[in-house]
């Protein structure tokens, strides 16, 4: 039996990969740096943690709304582009965090194109929802 998301599913796997590396780069840090708890005041840390969190903040809701999207009929195209504007968005997120705490290209450009998605997979929901 083929799978009921197999799009949803494509971008899935990757961001669940990104979701482990960062949480493991954050193991690494406490470790090397003997921080138990919180961030310990350490800054690169503290960037490693809400590049984790920002991740898990925003990424389960874009993919629902794929999901929701492609149970309702979404065109390929469409969840393709939401699906890759996506995983680009979070790793130009999480490599622009991690490397600086102020702005950085790819804070700017990840969070753009993380809100686009949302926006589109937000309005494409609703329109298939109420349009059919």
């Amino acid at each position: 039996m083929p799978a009921p998301l197999p799009i949803t599913a494509i971008y899935a796997a990757p961001l669940g990969l990104l979701v482990i590396a960062l949480a493991a780069r954050i193991a690494w840090l406490r470790r090397s740096h003997r921080i138990g708890l919180g961030d310990g005041g350490n800054k690169q840390l503290a960037r490693a943690i809400r590049a984790h969190g920002n991740l898990v903040e925003t990424a389960p809701m874009a993919l629902i709304l794929m999901a929701v999207c492609e149970l309702n009929g979404a065109p390929a195209v469409f969840l393709h582009a939401l699906g890759a504007a996506l995983v680009v968005g979070r790793l130009l997120h999480a490599q622009g965090l991690s490397s600086s705490g102020g702005i950085s290209f790819g804070r700017t450009v990840g969070t753009s194109l993380t809100w686009i998605v949302l926006l589109a997979g937000a309005l494409g929901a609703l329109g298939l929802a109420v349009i059919g």
